[in-house]
């Protein structure tokens, strides 16, 4: 089946655009980023600009927001049986529109991915299509706070996500 990803959370002044790669089952089922009640993405934000995890998620997102991160994943549309992304079938990948996003967010400075995935598929599919000035954003491949990734423990994937706060 299809998925449809999420439209892009941020605000015109963004700083650091994290992308996913598509948004897992629980998440699509729920509409909102990072669902999956084990995902430490939540609580790796909420430790970074010091918010509690637990607050609403429109509250959460406002807060990403209000820091200069801007939210999105790499692909708007793909067919991916369950939530890995190994799952997810490459010819199917359409990507967000990722020209007109840097067009209308000029103040980006460094893209964060959130796992080796959301990286590749940027670099093979995204990367070709952008404007020169574009591809000269620092790119920063980060750890996926994924639950199937907890070989990483949360202060190690904590330590390196701190990468952003270097950036803004």
């Amino acid at each position: 089946m299809l998925e449809e990803g999420f439209p892009c959370s941020a605000n015109p002044d963004a700083k650091v655009l994290i992308l996913g790669s598509m948004p897992g089952r629980k998440s699509l089922d729920e509409q909102q980023y990072y669902a999956h009640p084990r995902n430490a993405f939540w609580p790796i934000m909420a430790s970074l600009f010091e918010f509690s995890a637990d607050i609403d998620y429109e509250k959460r997102l406002g807060m990403l927001r209000s820091n200069g991160i801007a939210l999105w994943d790499v692909a708007r549309q793909c067919i991916r049986p369950g939530s890995l992304d190994a799952a997810i079938r490459l010819p199917s990948v359409i990507t967000n529109d990722f020209t007109a996003f840097f067009d209308t967010h000029p103040q980006i400075r460094a893209v964060c991915f959130n796992g080796r995935k959301a990286a590749d598929l940027y670099q093979r599919r995204v990367i070709p299509e952008l404007a020169l000035n574009q591809t000269q954003l620092p790119l920063y491949p980060l750890p996926s706070t994924s639950p199937t990734h907890a070989a990483i423990s949360f202060d190690s994937k904590l330590a390196q996500w701190r990468t952003i706060l270097d950036i803004l």
